[in-house]
């Protein structure tokens, strides 16, 4: 079997788990009473599981032991602590994000939980050993800085995914184009010779996007299951160890290939470009209002697409396009080098900016608007009064209930 068959093995291997594991969760989570369920401060109006987060690290764990057990992949797990490190990672973060949705967390509470994680992935070797500057060349990090980097990197961009997990289907659909996007990105790094065959980014990566594919269907509007902050906290640290280890021990400059072989830290800050941009403009937003950055607010990207007039399913395609289009920006230039490589996807971007605000068949009924300030309004309450389980750090996101996930889920 080619190695990007073993790949593609774990792919459906994590997709079919995920799949099947949210069934199972749901209905635990169910009959344990781990539900969102409707009253005066929640929009949505049926009882709704969590239970998603648990079934992708279930789902992560099987389609890790299927890897470390197919002869093309071992030479990632042979005598390596990187695999265990996101495992143990992984599980660290789950629990924060669980006990988060179980009973409301402080903030300095869920951050001293992401540094741990960040911590274990540290101890066991998931980290960056260097940044690749444009005409500055290498700055390979001390090992003071190392650990200082790996936990501002975990911290930041598992409050990206977190914070825009604010209607359904919309982090796994975005994490799952990021992730495999990322994934395409490591393994041409590897067939070009600049990454080592048994880095361990392009697995987890895989893994990822099969996990949220799988989750995917559960999740759609209207979701039948949320993945809760377990689910979007466990996804940020995935993405965060596997564009660490990707993007941040590449050694080779390719004379006349894309931008981000020359700064390869930087493919998160587009692939992730979505969530990322959302979380920077909530800060600045939210600095410029003399505000702390747990202050709610409606003015996340998805809350101005509603505005706009677009519906659930259509703000979610949106978003997930962009995020395909800024992927392509990444991708295609690496198998295209010439500089006309960047045209077919500006040209999409300005078709896909000018659906996103001017679409002739966008409208903004009366009542669609009294919903979302509604919803708007009950989901700042419930964070303001700490009485759902949202994320205090990121507050401000809709409750998507019927059109959003939960009040709870409100970051």
């Amino acid at each position: 079997m080619p190695p990007v068959a073993a790949y593609l093995l774990v792919a459906g291997v994590a997709a079919v788990g995920s799949y099947l594991a949210t069934f199972v969760a749901r209905k635990v989570a169910l009959q344990v009473g781990f539900v969102a369920t409707p009253d005066e401060r929640r929009v949505h109006t049926r009882v709704t599981p969590y239970g998603g987060g648990a079934a992708m690290f279930v789902a992560f764990l099987v389609a890790m032991m299927v890897a470390s057990a197919l002869p093309q992949l071992s030479g990632i797990f042979a005598g390596s602590s990187e695999p265990l490190g996101v495992v143990i990672g992984g599980a660290i973060i789950f629990a924060v994000g669980l006990i988060d949705d179980v009973r409301d967390m402080s903030a300095p509470a869920k951050v001293a939980g992401q540094v741990l994680a960040a911590t274990a992935l540290t101890f066991l070797g998931v980290t960056m050993f260097q940044f690749k500057i444009p005409l500055a060349g290498f700055i390979v990090l001390s090992p003071d800085m190392i650990p200082l980097l790996t936990a501002f990197w975990v911290i930041g961009i598992t409050n990206a995914v977190n914070l825009i997990d604010g209607l359904d289907g919309l982090a796994s659909g975005i994490v799952a184009i990021a992730s495999g996007a990322l994934a395409i990105y490591g393994l041409r790094l590897v067939q070009q010779g600049s990454l080592p065959a048994d880095n361990l980014g392009p697995l987890i990566a895989v893994i990822t996007c099969g996990i949220c594919i799988g989750f995917l269907p559960h999740n759609i509007h209207p979701a039948k299951v949320f993945m809760g902050d377990a689910g979007a906290l466990f996804l940020g640290l995935l993405m965060a160890a596997a564009t660490m280890v990707i993007g941040g021990r590449t050694t080779q400059v390719v004379s006349g290939q894309t931008y981000f072989f020359f700064a390869p830290l930087f493919i998160p800050l587009f692939i992730l470009g979505v969530p990322i941009a959302d979380m920077a403009f909530a800060l600045i937003r939210r600095t410029a209002n003399h505000t702390g950055f747990q202050t709610p607010d409606k003015d996340h990207v998805h809350h101005r697409l509603l505005r706009l007039g677009h519906g659930h399913r259509r703000t979610v395609f949106i978003l997930w396009a962009w995020t395909a289009v800024l992927s392509g920006f990444v991708l295609y230039p690496l198998f295209e080098p010439s500089g006309n490589a960047i045209i077919p996807f500006g040209a999409a971007a300005l078709g896909l900016a000018l659906y996103t605000l001017f679409h002739p068949g966008l409208r903004k009924p009366p009542d669609d608007s009294s919903v979302i300030a509604t919803e708007d309004t009950l989901a700042e309450h419930s964070l303001a009064t700490g009485q759902a389980g949202g994320d205090p750090t990121m507050a401000g996101d809709l409750g998507q209930g019927v059109s959003h996930e939960n009040v709870s889920q409100a970051k």
